[in-house]
């Protein structure tokens, strides 16, 4: 015995522009065999029925009988991996959306709204623009997990990296936030003793274990013991 196929749908309309007076139909189907499929539109019904399925192939089937009018010539379909879509055009253009898909007032549970196409009747005219939303990636300024670019995890959001002294940015990174004040790298060393109170070439290291109070760096170790001159 043939199953029915999950049906969603929604729809626009217009009493002036006949390509904004459309049904969105969607047999929510994967896997369609395109050799199995059968499909008859005419004014007042639709008929389906094909094979689909991956590990076992199923028999599915569905005939229902529209609302209103449509026109067939002028409606488009397309199959895909995911499922069978159509695009209706209604046959008589007005503002008013129909009550419903089908012809009698019966409930359905495989026949749905499309909530990712839907809107109401008086939100038509911003459906383009929430069309484009979808595709719009908001300018890459909240990608998951960058946090806007405002700061990297464990970095202190740029602005203090451990062992910086909430110095707020480094030399030569473009500017990325700089030093407090105004002041610039280069001054800030030669008000701080120049590049050894940095530890060397290497940057600040913002670490005891590097220099010592004197500055004399831990690894030349202790200084050398002194030969006691013998008592006379």
């Amino acid at each position: 015995m043939a199953i029915h196929p999950e049906v969603l749908w929604a729809q626009r309309s217009s009493e002036s522009d006949e390509t904004k007076n459309i049904l969105y139909v969607t047999v929510n189907l994967p896997d369609i065999k395109p050799e199995s499929l059968k499909y008859e539109l005419t004014a007042t019904a639709i008929s389906f029925k094909a094979q689909a399925g991956t590990h076992e192939v199923k028999d599915y089937e569905f005939n229902l009988e529209f609302f209103a009018e449509v026109d067939p010539e002028n409606s488009k379909s397309n199959l895909t991996s995911r499922a069978f879509t159509l695009v209706l055009r209604k046959k008589e253009k007005q503002a008013d959306y129909w009550q419903r898909l089908t012809k009698e007032k019966i409930k359905t549970p495989y026949i749905k709204t499309d909530f990712s196409k839907w809107v109401d009747e008086d939100e038509q005219d911003g459906d383009a623009a929430a069309a484009d939303d979808d595709m719009d990636m908001g300018g890459m300024g909240g990608m998951p997990g960058m946090g806007g670019m405002g700061g990297m995890p464990g970095m202190g959001g740029m602005g203090g990296m451990p062992g910086m002294g909430g110095m707020g940015g480094m030399p030569g990174m473009g500017g990325m936030g700089g030093m407090p004040g105004g002041m610039d790298f280069e001054q800030m060393m030669k008000s701080m003793g120049g590049a050894e109170a940095f530890g060397g070439a290497g940057g600040p290291s913002g670490s005891s274990d590097d220099v010592d109070e004197d500055g004399d760096d831990d690894d030349d170790g202790p200084p050398p013991l002194e030969e006691a001159e013998p008592k006379a």
